[in-house]
């Protein structure tokens, strides 16, 4: 049909009509908006959680964090984790990877990114590389991490190696630690088979190829290989510091290049040949051996339970429990001169801390932010929300249950009981950073000889705490410390370690000599990092002098002089409800000849014995 040029004109005008009347009525009725004049919208919903709710005490709710990214005009902080259930208060605090509007760094104005990195060579490899550019005088680095998360027994063998290049641009480049978001408290673990649970003893006797003894698999001289030297000092038991020989009586090691690959190489049955050695000398035999053990954490933990299965967690740091806290370390340069971002994000992150032990809805949020963080595909958020507080699954091979999981988050109190903050608190960041410390030099002293692990004195930086708290509104829930308030029944009892200890005394008192006092600094730093456990301490003699008069009261005396000084030293480690019981035996369950002096002084000694529950 072919139109008149009138009936084109006639058409057109109709159509502009509408569209003016259109418009019109559109704005009338608010569909479309007049120009100049702002429409009326509905207020987005803030989300709180809900305060009765809350479940620990003076923590009032914030709002949940949204998705969308805050435009904080600030220096960019970038910081490196593992995928770790101990950082839920430092995720959430951030929303996202990067800082989210609603979120407690926004509220701070702190710009973070955090990204995930397992391999810790990687973490330190980048962070060497952002200090050299900000040494060249970027603010910010274009690329690598101004800091990295990472587990604090394991940060002296850490800063050792990250020192080598960071001081060469300068000592104010050194790493230090600021702060800890959070603890493993369970899923970092010792993995072997069920028999040395039983008794610590019995790992010298496990099959093992064409032989016996244990190979662990796991990250050496990392936090985890911590636990099982930990647990194998506190029970006697020697180490084998050599990756390529075998002695069936003491641990040995293969090395993983992260936690999920030490899993997963128990996994497969990896096995491999390697000369006999007893005592660091060559037998002259060729053994194959197998990985029967492992050190990891979730969600490497979960990874053994649902693949091959057979093993279930001997120590882990649940009993452990102030061994490893999650702590930040970087340059202290960068930290220096962002210093009011830097405590700010700690005051965000300890606001975190508590909203995530406070509210459940915002535990979920976390787990829903980790997620995203780590893109793990096997691991979403509701992985993420059942493993935090830990539970017990079995293995579908053996059928073994194996407590799986385990996290807690730190907000201020936290921070000022782990670095020794309150009086009356033991520094167990210095504990556990200088034992673990001695350990790893120990045994492995050629490694350390050119870059030292340095004193934790220039390690540890608690002024970032301290401008944290300053600009924090509450004061949060009190800091989590165990309470020991119920004692495991016979039944329900487990024996972690036995460990006989020759204390040096006055002779014939029940006063340390100079040296007897140094052994019991060390011993209390021992006993503070196995901060979960319950103590009993028994005291002993050598057979000399009247058993009545004076061996059973000197016994008794000097258990309860050890008793003393870890309570006078650092009493909230120490409450009295640790100890099950302080006793002297005097002469009783002799080790050694009382016929020779050195059988003697074998004998005069002090048992402790650590003790939780079963699980």
């Amino acid at each position: 049909m072919h139109l008149t040029r009138f009936s084109k004109l006639a058409i057109t005008i109709l159509f502009v009509g509408g569209v003016f009347f259109g418009v019109r009525k559109g704005m009338e009725t608010g569909i479309i908006p007049t120009p100049g004049i702002m429409k009326a919208m509905v207020v987005q919903k803030v989300q709180l959680p809900p305060l009765k709710e809350a479940l620990v005490e003076n923590v009032t709710p914030a709002r949940l964090p949204s998705d969308s990214p805050a435009n904080v005009q600030n220096t960019l902080i970038r910081v490196l984790t593992w995928e770790w259930n101990a950082i839920a208060g430092f995720a959430y605090s951030n929303g996202g990877a990067d800082t989210t509007v609603g979120s407690l760094m926004e509220k701070h104005r702190v710009n973070l990114h955090i990204e995930r990195q397992d391999d810790s060579t990687e973490m330190g490899n980048q962070m060497i590389a952002c200090a050299k550019e900000i040494a060249g005088g970027a603010k910010q680095c274009s690329t690598g991490a101004n800091a990295a998360i990472i587990m604090g027994d394991g940060a002296g063998q850490f800063i050792a190696g990250v020192n080598q290049e960071l001081l060469k641009l300068g000592p104010q480049y050194r790493a230090v630690v600021i702060g800890a978001p959070g603890y493993s408290r369970g899923e970092d673990s010792f993995m072997a088979p069920p028999e040395v649970k039983a008794n610590a003893k019995s790992f010298a006797q496990l099959k093992n190829g064409n032989t016996r003894g244990i190979l662990i698999s796991g990250v050496v001289r990392d936090g985890d290989w911590d636990i099982a030297l930990n647990w194998a000092g506190n029970n006697d038991i020697k180490n084998n510091p050599d990756l390529t020989t075998w002695d069936p009586d003491a641990l040995n090691w293969t090395n993983a290049k992260d936690y999920n690959v030490a899993a997963a190489d128990y996994n497969a049955g990896k096995c491999e040949d390697r000369k006999e050695v007893h005592d660091g000398h060559p037998t002259g035999a060729t053994v194959h051996v197998c990985i029967n053990a492992v050190v990891t954490w979730t969600p490497g933990d979960v990874t053994v339970v649902k693949g091959k299965g057979g093993l279930v967690k001997v120590v882990s740091s649940k009993e452990y429990r102030s061994q490893m806290p999650a702590v930040i370390v970087g340059p202290k340069a960068f930290f220096d001169s962002n210093r009011e971002e830097v405590s700010n994000m700690l005051a965000a992150m300890f606001e975190g801390g508590d909203q995530v032990k406070a509210f459940d809805v915002a535990l979920h949020k976390s787990a829903e932010i980790q997620a995203k963080i780590y893109n793990d595909k096997d691991a979403d958020a509701d992985y993420w929300y059942s493993y935090y507080k830990g539970k017990v699954e079995k293995d579908s091979p053996t059928g073994l249950e194996v407590s799986l999981g385990g996290s807690a988050v730190n907000n201020l109190q936290d921070n000022k009981i782990l670095f020794g903050m309150v009086q009356g608190a033991n520094d167990n960041f210095r504990s556990t950073y200088t034992t673990f410390a001695n350990i790893c030099t120990a045994q492995y002293p050629e490694m350390f000889a050119k870059s030292p692990i340095p004193d934790v004195s220039q390690v540890e930086d608690k002024s970032f705490i301290s401008q944290a708290e300053s600009v924090i509104a509450e004061v949060g829930s009190a800091a989590d410390v165990p309470k020991f308030e119920e004692k495991p029944s016979v039944a329900n009892e487990q024996v972690v370690s036995k460990r006989s200890i020759s204390i040096n005394f006055d002779t014939g008192k029940a006063t340390f000599t100079p040296y007897g006092a140094s052994q019991m600094a060390k011993l209390k730093d021992e006993l503070a990092i196995n901060g979960g456990l319950f103590l009993r301490i028994v005291g002993y003699t050598d057979n000399t002098g009247d058993e009545q008069r004076t061996n059973l009261p000197l016994s008794q005396a000097r258990a309860n002089a050890v008793r003393t000084y870890l309570q006078q030293r650092a009493p909230t480690n120490f409450p009295q409800r640790r100890f099950t019981s302080v006793m002297g035996l005097g002469s009783q369950d002799p080790v050694g000849d009382n016929r020779t002096n050195e059988g003697r002084a074998a004998n005069r000694r002090v048992v402790i014995t650590q003790v939780g529950t079963k699980d």
